[in-house]
């Protein structure tokens, strides 16, 4: 019980400093960057001081959860690309009705903070110091001691007094600490969580999400399906048929049998090259051997451009999402291909704030549109299925850079399997 006495006393006084040392400085400058825009100042200024109030608010609900055990979802709507015009992302914020909660948040912490901060520390310490310390002040310079007011005002014998109530709160200030810190967490809950209505959004969003995830799983097995009757099916099955004749030519017309042996050997190398465009069609291998940065790679030497690529994974994500991210990679890189006419592109693949961040760019013509195509369509289907977000800037001329993420953890990279060769 001390030990977690201790803990949440540690961590009250680090909310302290944060509540007074860090929310007061963001709110004021918050107000005078907003105060600043009609001069154009704050248009500039106000992003990256709400981006770092934020960031604030992330932190406090990682403690929350950490350290109280109090969940707090991050509420905030999907962010631009960063090549996004300072307009643009000016926009994205003040619309976001989680900013303002955020700035709200930061005004009202100051004292909230302040005083659920102090309380688990100053409790346990101002007991301790009735009990061993008033006593001695008391007989040497009459100190009087109280919680509120010297003891003596309350017609009680200072010392004893002093004792008794120390104790008694020293008593109470153990166990209330983690309380203290909980009651903190709660009142971060209260104000950083999603509203009602955003909530509403998100199940919208999900039962939206989950039909289309649905429709997708049934019309890719519809897909493995049919390229199965049609191409590798009926390719055994012609297989079959050329050796049952070859059995019977092989009596009589030796010469015939063997030429029908020679096109069932053709037949099968075909049929079993499409069973293995279908199973990398599927889940490729090099994506369960190597991981995701192995298979990106593959994707980026594929390409008859040249392709820069920077990987940052210090571990792998599970299996369906490494599955979602390749796929998204390789159909963004196929309509590099296709489509953008560029002559260079590059690929950054990293891990950050617990989201698989991929950002796909080339140097060609621009002018995407995610609502022009299925195929972009489909990323966005395969991502929202794993919570994931894509954002596309394709001005015209370009360039293009399109900025997807998944929210996933990493695994150790002690649990990575052994690399294979290419």
């Amino acid at each position: 019980m001390v030990h977690r006495w201790f803990l949440s006393a540690v961590r009250g006084l680090i909310q302290v400093v944060l509540s007074q040392a860090v929310n007061i400085p963001l709110f004021v400058l918050a107000v005078v960057s907003f105060a600043l825009i009609p001069i154009g100042v704050g248009v500039f200024l106000l992003p990256p001081t709400l981006l770092a109030l934020r960031g604030l608010a992330n932190q406090e609900r990682r403690w929350s959860a950490e350290w109280s055990g109090v969940a707090i979802p991050v509420p905030y709507r999907p962010e631009p690309p960063a090549s996004a015009n300072p307009f643009r992302r000016l926009g994205w914020l003040l619309r976001d009705p989680a900013t303002w909660r955020d700035v709200l948040w930061s005004l009202v912490n100051v004292p909230v903070g302040l005083l659920l901060g102090l309380l688990p520390a100053a409790l346990v310490v101002y007991g301790i110091e009735g009990v061993l310390v008033a006593p001695l002040l008391a007989e040497i310079i009459g100190y009087g001691w109280g919680p509120f007011w010297p003891l003596d005002e309350w017609g009680l014998v200072g010392t004893v007094g002093s004792i008794v109530l120390g104790g008694a709160l020293t008593a109470a200030g153990v166990p209330l600490g983690p309380r203290f810190l909980r009651a903190h967490a709660l009142f971060n809950r209260s104000l950083l969580s999603p509203t009602r209505g955003a909530l509403e959004r998100r199940v919208q969003e999900l039962t939206e999400t989950r039909s289309e995830t649905v429709d997708a799983s049934a019309a890719e097995l519809r897909r493995i399906e049919r390229d199965l009757h049609d191409g590798a099916q009926a390719r055994l099955v012609a297989l079959s048929m050329n050796i049952g004749l070859a059995e019977e030519l092989m009596k009589y017309d030796p010469e015939a049998a063997q030429k029908l042996l020679v096109e069932a050997r053709e037949a099968s190398g075909t049929a079993l090259s499409e069973l293995r465009g279908l199973v990398r069609g599927i889940h490729p291998p090099v994506l369960a051997e190597r991981g995701l940065e192995g298979g990106v790679r593959a994707l980026a030497l594929s390409l008859p451009l040249p392709v820069d690529v920077v990987i940052d994974l210090p571990g792998r994500a599970e299996a369906p999402v490494e599955s979602a991210a390749y796929f998204a990679v390789a159909e963004i890189l196929a309509n590099v291909a296709k489509h953008s006419g560029a002559r260079r592109a590059w690929i950054d693949v990293h891990h950050a704030n617990g989201a698989l961040k991929m950002i796909v760019g080339d140097d060609g013509l621009g002018g995407a549109d995610p609502e022009a195509g299925s195929g972009m369509r489909g990323i966005e289907r395969r991502l929202a299925a794993f919570d994931g977000t894509m954002a596309v800037s394709s001005p015209r001329g370009g360039p293009t850079v399109v900025t997807m993420e998944l929210p996933c953890a990493l695994s150790s990279p002690r649990t990575l399997p052994s690399s294979g060769t290419d």
